[in-house]
């Protein structure tokens, strides 16, 4: 991870196709583009990488969220709980909604803490959305249990996992809609783009029409389509999805390769006492984008970070001091800096982050460094790079 360190003919290739044709809109001019649809193909060929009955591209993480949550009928007072550790896309999708983001612990899984789930859920409860973060995933099992008994629907956000499984499945595949990633620094990028995934005929169609201003894609001219429903435009362009085809066809070939450079770290790493590692729910298997390990306690874990970034080791993050991944620096949300007014149901769902805590999620937050596994390495620069990240956390902890 990220992809675009592996880019290559095959990119160049699928590229040049859709130059040649003139045609960058996924829709319509069929007598131009000389049966060239790049999004199609990588559509087909994620429904077949994920095991999945249909999928549908869009023009960002964040726009695959979005339209999940509006194809389930989320929207308007609707509560969506959803983890403290994420990016802030997370919840501006489910504002975007005019829905209440229910912000709950995570546990040392550095996902939503199941217990703390059960608890959060309301009568105005229509969704969790655990956030599979940094390659690996929530316990889908126990979530998937919750769901059913209390009629809610499941988002799973894969945006940082494609490539994990769960019970042998890929991520994204378990819910009732699964939501991808594939921006610049994503594990399978498009440059910027999304991806809806689901086995619900009607979550796909709803997905299809949204993402496309309510279009029914009906017929061949665009200009007749009909619109059964309001919707917007987060289209993915061919030229993105061209780059994503091509990407898609090399994951199996990124995830060995990024599970090679994880296992030869963790091996270094896990002969030191004080280092302990993610869990990972039983059934799991993760992508092994990234590296996470818990340290004894906040002030070795700055210390540590720190002396990484000294000695010239880089991508790896301490989020408790990040300001996009964590709740501790959303002063934005929890403070409601909004350019324009929100419904006071939303306001008031708010107000309740203004004094709360999440020592819980402090507690794993604070102790955890998370290292992204680059595919551009040799191997032995990372075996150098692992000894080099041990000697640093010797030096604090021992």
């Amino acid at each position: 991870m990220p992809g675009f360190e592996l880019f290559g003919n095959e990119e160049r290739k699928e590229l040049n196709d859709v130059i040649e044709t003139g045609v960058l809109m996924r829709y319509g001019f069929e007598n131009m583009r000389q049966n060239i649809w790049k999004a199609r193909e990588l559509e087909q060929a994620l429904e077949q990488t994920l095991q999945v009955k249909h999928a549908q591209l869009v023009s960002s993480g964040t726009a695959a969220v979005s339209v999940a949550l509006a194809s389930a009928g989320i929207g308007a007072g609707d509560e969506v709980i959803m983890p403290t550790f994420t990016f802030v896309a997370s919840f501006e999708a489910i504002l975007m909604l005019g829905a209440i983001p229910i912000l709950v612990d995570i546990d040392d899984t550095l996902t939503l803490d199941i217990k703390k789930v059960e608890n959060a859920i309301t009568n105005n409860t229509k969704a969790i959305m655990p956030v599979h973060m940094c390659g690996s995933m929530a316990n889908l099992g126990a979530l998937k249990d919750i769901c059913k008994k209390n009629q809610l629907t499941l988002i799973e956000d894969a945006c940082q996992a494609i490539g994990g499984t769960y019970d042998g499945k890929p991520l994204g595949s378990i819910g009732d809609i699964g939501c991808f990633s594939f921006d610049f620094v994503k594990t399978i990028t498009c440059g910027e783009g999304g991806a809806i995934v689901t086995n619900n005929e009607l979550y796909k169609l709803n997905a299809d029409h949204f993402s496309d201003h309510g279009h029914d894609h009906s017929g061949n001219d665009r200009g007749k389509e009909l619109h059964p429903f309001l919707g917007y435009n987060f289209r993915i362009s061919e030229l993105h999805a061209a780059v994503g085809l091509a990407q898609v066809r090399r994951l199996k070939e990124v995830i060995a390769l990024q599970k090679k450079y994880y296992t030869i770290i963790r091996d270094v790493l896990s002969k030191i006492p004080q280092v302990t590692f993610r869990s990972v729910p039983v059934g799991g298997e993760e992508s092994y984008a990234f590296l996470n390990f818990f340290l004894p306690n906040i002030e070795m874990t700055r210390q540590v970070s720190k002396s990484f970034k000294e000695s010239n080791i880089d991508a790896c993050f301490h989020y408790y001091d990040n300001n996009w991944h964590y709740i501790r620096k959303w002063q934005h949300l929890s403070e409601i800096k909004s350019l324009y007014p929100l419904s006071q149901e939303v306001v008031k769902g708010l107000r309740q982050l203004k004094n709360k805590t999440f020592s819980q999620s402090d507690h794993y937050i604070g102790r955890n460094l998370s290292c992204l596994i680059k595919l551009s390495w040799t191997e032995q620069e990372v075996q150098a790079r692992a000894l080099n990240m041990a000697n640093c956390i010797k030096i604090h902890c021992i």
